[in-house]
């Protein structure tokens, strides 16, 4: 079996718009490694190739830490592959059960982002959902959409419930599961899930401490809500996208891993 993990650049085979989805989703994998959102090889991110109907996502086998812009494989939204290097490595079923019906009904989506996470997983398990409970958290209020776990990903039927679920909201609770975003660009994406565990994270913390909690008037949940939204200041991701990639660049060489730009 041909398990390895050195592939050849296929920058000059690609058009460049390719390449940059490429660039930006190996990025975005790298990322979730760096901020401790990985569960093992599991998991998913998609990108759509500008003006396609195609996809990139991860080899399954692969770490994040392992994703480059020339290993990721290129699938249609029925999950046949397209392109994939020359390994054994194939791609996990549930990436497109999960990714492809949500790129397929939602047009201004490019990428989405699914993470198995502790604190996800535990406000996963929630009756009461995530709570308003700080700033951060606050951002999803009335803007966060449940699905309920109807059990591994592979069953193609899930899907319409999937995006039924979603409707046109950005974040969603997948029930006893983890945590899925979207957006219009890698880094759009990236920041709301970054946010989203974020949220999971103090919401777990607060209530392991076993006091009261307080929670803002019901005004003030939903005017802060509204100033998070892509509308109404700024989209949240973009400004800080050149960042996360400075970040990425300045750690490539103690890394002991390929650039993901390679």
């Amino acid at each position: 079996m041909a398990y390895h993990t050195d592939f050849p650049s296929i920058q000059s085979q690609v058009s460049a718009e390719e390449w940059q989805a490429r660039l930006d989703l190996a990025a975005t994998y790298r990322l979730v490694d760096l901020y401790g959102m990985t569960d093992l090889i599991y998991n998913h991110i998609t990108l759509r190739i500008p003006g396609t109907d195609h996809l990139l996502i991860n080899l399954y086998g692969l770490l994040y830490k392992e994703i480059t812009a020339s290993n990721l494989a290129k699938i249609d939204l029925e999950g046949n592959i397209l392109w994939k290097p020359d390994t054994d490595y194939g791609i996990n079923r549930s990436g497109f059960v999960i990714h492809g019906c949500i790129h397929q009904a939602r047009h201004d989506v490019s990428c989405v982002l699914h993470t198995h996470t502790r604190a996800g997983m535990a406000v996963s398990t929630m009756k009461c959902g995530l709570l308003p409970l700080t700033q951060t958290g606050i951002r999803f209020e009335g803007h966060l959409a449940y699905h309920e776990y109807e059990g591994p990903a592979i069953d193609l039927a899930e899907r319409e419930r999937l995006v039924r679920d979603l409707g046109e909201h950005n974040a969603m609770m997948l029930n006893n599961h983890g945590l899925l975003t979207c957006g219009p660009s890698c880094g759009e994406a990236f920041n709301l899930m970054y946010n989203l565990e974020l949220a999971c994270r103090a919401q777990v913390d607060a209530m392991a401490a076993r006091t009261e909690l307080r929670q803002p008037s019901a005004e003030v949940l939903e005017r802060t809500a509204h100033l998070y939204q892509p509308g109404a200041r700024r989209p949240y991701g973009v400004l800080e996208w050149h960042a996360m990639l400075r970040l990425l660049k300045a750690q490539s060489s103690s890394s002991g891993f390929p650039p993901y730009w390679s």
